[in-house]
C-alpha cells in the first residue's frame, strides 16, 4: 500500500499551526479534500480530529474511511480508532485500500516518518512566517538525513505552493 503524508508548512518550514489569526488557506483545504476523496480514507491524530469536528469537520468526508490514531482514546462514533501507525495501515490494507493518506497532526506525521512508513510527502507551503512552531522530524534525537526526490511542484493559488516528494523506504 502506498502511504502519502499530507501537510501544510509555513514559508519558514514549520508545521503550520491554525488559529483565528491564521486560519488554514482554502486552497490547501480544498487540496486535502481532493486527496482524501481519491484515497477514500485518511489517518489523523485524536487532537487534530477533535479540532476538525469542533470546526464542523466531517461534512465533505461522509463517504471517507477516517482512522484516528490514539493511545488513549476510546471509541469514537463514525470512525475507526487504532493505537499505532502500523495498526492504522493494517486496517486500511485489510479493507482493500491501495493508498493511505496521513493527514495530521505533527505527532502523527513524525511517528509515521520516524518509523519509515511514508512513501510520498505532499507539502502545501502557506505564505506565512511563523515565530514558534512544530517541525516534521524523521528522528527526534539524532541528526539523520533522508533524501527525497521531487515529483511535482505547482501553485495552488493565493500564494500556496505544493511540493510533492517521493521518500525512499
Amino acid at each position: 500500500m502506498k502511504t502519502i503524508l499530507w501537510a501544510t508548512l509555513t514559508a519558514n518550514g514549520n508545521y503550520a499551526q491554525s488559529s483565528p489569526d491564521n486560519p488554514p488557506k482554502k486552497e490547501a483545504l480544498d487540496d486535502f479534500a481532493t486527496h482524501a476523496k481519491a484515497a477514500g480514507n485518511f489517518i489523523v491524530g485524536r487532537r487534530t480530529f477533535e479540532g476538525m469536528r469542533g470546526n464542523g469537520g466531517g461534512g465533505p468526508f461522509g463517504e471517507i474511511d477516517i482512522v484516528v490514531v490514539s493511545k488513549n482514546a476510546a471509541e469514537i462514533p463514525g470512525v475507526t480508532v487504532v493505537k499505532s501507525p502500523q495498526e492504522a495501515l493494517n486496517y486500511l490494507q485489510q479493507k482493500g485500500y491501495r493508498t493511505a493518506l496521513i493527514s495530521g497532526g505533527a505527532d502523527i506525521h513524525n511517528s509515521f516518518l520516524g518509523q519509515g512508513l511514508v512513501d510520498e510527502a505532499i507539502f502545501n507551503v502557506a505564505p506565512v512566517l511563523e515565530g514558534k512552531g512544530l517541525n516534521l522530524l524523521i528522528d527526534k534525537d539524532n541528526y539523520r538525513y533522508k533524501h527525497v526526490q521531487l515529483l511535482d511542484c505547482k501553485p495552488l493559488g493565493n500564494g500556496v505552493v505544493q511540493l510533492r516528494y517521493a521518500i525512499e523506504r
